[in-house]
């Protein structure tokens, strides 16, 4: 039973990483990257829309991102999404094809950017830990049932808190390469 808890505790820290990495993925660093549009919804007849199931987004060099919407019709939608996204980017329309180029980032910016890793990198910490918390509650609840002893109860929060802390050590990797990529000029 106690392994039970903890290899469950152990897969919802594995989703919780996976999640901060994509978030923190989103967070562009300077260079053009199709994923940076992942998160942009078009309002397409009247439903929200993932972009890239209306238009086939390429790079076409390191600060140019290139979109061809499938449907001509949803050009305007499309456009209208990418500037109202928080991610301060100004499509221009050229004919069947949408090119976005990327504002090279100031210092300031760069500051912003890394506030904002910070900060997510803070909440995938504070999630991992409410899952050492739900974990440690199941635990209790077992020597409450006595079906564990105090002995094997210890035991298993030790290990919960050392899993805890393996995956609070590969968010703050994470957060450290994240950084490092957006303060690099």
């Amino acid at each position: 039973m106690i392994n039970d808890i903890i290899k469950d505790a152990k897969q919802r820290m594995e989703k919780s990483v996976e999640s901060l990495r994509n978030q923190i993925s989103k967070v562009r660093t300077g260079r053009a990257h199709p994923s940076l549009l992942d998160g942009v919804m078009v309002n397409y007849y009247g439903v929200d829309t993932p972009l890239k199931q209306l238009a086939n987004i390429t790079t076409e060099d390191s600060r140019t991102l290139a979109l061809t919407v499938f449907d001509k019709s949803a050009s305007q939608a499309v456009e209208k999404a990418i500037m109202t996204s928080d991610l301060g980017l100004n499509p221009a329309a050229a004919g069947s094809v949408i090119r976005i180029p990327l504002p090279p980032l100031t210092e300031e910016r760069r500051r912003d950017l890394v506030k904002v890793v910070r900060a997510d990198a803070e909440n995938g910490r504070i999630a991992i830990r409410n899952i050492r918390r739900d974990a440690n509650a199941d635990v209790k609840e077992l020597l409450k049932e006595k079906e564990i002893t105090e002995d094997e109860e210890h035991k298993a929060v030790d290990e919960i808190q050392k899993v805890t802390d393996s995956y609070i050590a590969k968010v703050d990797e994470l957060l450290k390469a994240k950084e490092q990529d957006l303060m690099e000029v």
